[in-house]
């Protein structure tokens, strides 16, 4: 095998079809540990297609957030998948919000985003339900909603009529780098040419096997959404999010529209105490439990970069009440009786860096013996991983 892909989720498999569209006669595989792609985080992202505002302008976010939401949507159109083109609505909830409302918009500018300055009037006539408390808000008109499932189902669709072999349930396997070989459970021996790690919520590990990447770890949180009840009266035009802190890589609770029509209203970002811990107990064992633990009671004993305070509030909001406040700050409407449960959860793949003792905000990808190893593909990695695919080929896999 020329070139041996880790991970079938969108950016192992839009790094499978950029590598074939480069070398159209070599041989190409993508091995996945689950029966089917999208299981993860690929299939339970909300769909929504960044603009890249929030990014500082030299960061690899920013270089390829804004192109990558142009060509998902492309892709979508072109294919003829349903996209929900709702546009984004960032309302600052503190007085203190003001000066992150104009770093954002200073940002937008600079990454080449459209966006608008809404006075009280002009948010009120958009968004009626919705609350700033400067009476401010940015409006971002090119924010929009896609399918996952339905664009991870073209993708695989699209790698199989490129003569890309896509190989199921490999859970587990032994990496013999020197040999550039992998060893799977039932014996199968895979050579390669070159290997390329997007294996998620598992790239730390992959990568580990090849002495790659030893300083980073996956610290995971759990993203829980709640579904607006079709019985709530409540009309939410677009999709509202507060102004973020930006010292630490999440949102806030805001809204998400899906391609239906569905409302949904996430995510948490609560720590999560398995890399597949979507569920009560499901997928956790003592040994990650306790390495897990141990990084978040050190990042809350230093309180670097706000974690402190952000592990109390997101903790709080696994129970309805909390969440339902953190939701009321957006859309003061909003009651208890409105939110009603639903399976909508993910994991996000979080490196931490255990030398700057510090959660990594960026993409971040290392070269290994001929491998890379995608180590921070967290948001907004789905919406741009056909110009992340060319990132990573172009500075990494080529060099």
């Amino acid at each position: 095998m020329d070139f041996l892909v880790i991970g079938a989720g969108v950016v192992g498999l839009s790094v499978a079809l950029e590598l074939r569209r480069r070398y159209p006669k070599s041989s190409i595989a993508v091995i996945e540990k689950e029966k089917k792609p999208g299981l993860h985080s690929s299939g339970r992202n909300s769909g929504v297609l960044h603009s890249g505002i929030y990014y500082p302008p030299d960061t690899i976010k920013a270089k390829v957030c804004r192109q990558g939401a142009i060509e998902m949507a492309a892709f979508c159109k072109n294919r003829k998948l349903p996209i929900n083109r709702i546009g984004k609505i960032l309302v600052p909830l503190s007085n203190e919000d003001r000066g992150q409302l104009n770093l954002l918009e200073a940002r937008a500018k600079a990454n080449q985003v459209t966006v608008e300055r809404l006075d009280k009037s002009e948010l009120r006539k958009l968004e009626p339900n919705t609350f700033s408390v400067t009476g401010e808000a940015l409006f971002v008109p090119g924010t929009s909603v896609a399918d996952p499932f339905a664009v991870m189902t073209a993708l695989v669709e699209e790698c199989k009529q490129s003569r890309i072999k896509m190989i199921y349930s490999v859970p587990k396997f032994k990496a013999y780098a020197d040999q550039k070989m992998l060893s799977l459970a039932d014996g199968t021996k895979l050579q390669y040419g070159y290997l390329i790690n997007s294996a998620g919520l598992h790239a730390d590990t992959v990568a580990h096997q090849f002495g790659v990447g030893e300083r980073y770890t996956l610290l995971p949180f759990k993203g829980i959404y709640w579904k607006l009840s079709p019985t709530s009266n409540l009309r939410i035009n677009h999709l509202i999010y507060p102004v973020p802190d930006l010292r630490v890589p999440f949102l806030g609770v805001h809204t998400t529209t899906n391609v239906t029509g569905d409302i949904y209203f996430g995510p948490t970002a609560v720590p999560a105490f398995g890399r597949e811990n979507y569920h009560a107990l499901q997928d956790v064992n003592i040994r990650e439990l306790g390495r897990i633990t141990k990084l978040l009671l050190q990042q809350v004993i230093t309180g670097q970069d706000g974690f402190r305070r952000l592990a109390w509030q997101e903790g709080l909001r696994y129970f309805k009440p909390f969440f339902a406040k953190a939701a009321r700050q957006i859309v003061p409407k909003l009651k208890d009786k409105d939110l009603i449960s639903c399976d909508k959860v993910g994991i996000r793949a979080q490196m931490f860096d255990s030398k700057e003792k510090k959660l990594v905000t960026d993409f971040l990808v290392e070269n290994g013996s001929s491998s890379t190893h995608i180590l921070n593909a967290i948001s907004p990695a789905w919406t741009c991983a056909f110009p992340f695919a060319r990132f990573v080929i172009d500075n990494f896999v080529e060099k």
